[in-house]
């Protein structure tokens, strides 16, 4: 349930990302920022945090392992 939940959360921010609603917006932010910035730095913040969530609650087990397995595959020989 948690994959198709990060699934879900993926389409919508792709989805999200797609601001045409803000394309002829010629306002500003705080007096001095264009809106499609501050849509898009608000945006970043909010995708950031969704993938801290996906990697926390949706990452598969076991991938972490598998690096420990291969060590000591990059050393020379002296």
């Amino acid at each position: 349930m948690q994959r198709i939940l990060a699934l879900f959360a993926i389409a919508v921010f792709a989805a999200l990302h797609q601001d045409f609603w803000l394309w002829d917006d010629a306002g500003l932010v705080f007096g001095f920022l264009p809106s499609g910035l501050a849509y898009h730095a608000a945006y970043s913040v909010a995708t950031a945090g969704v993938w801290l969530l996906v990697v926390r609650y949706a990452w598969p087990a076991g991938l972490d392992e598998a690096g420990d397995s291969r060590q000591g595959t990059g050393e020379r020989a002296q």
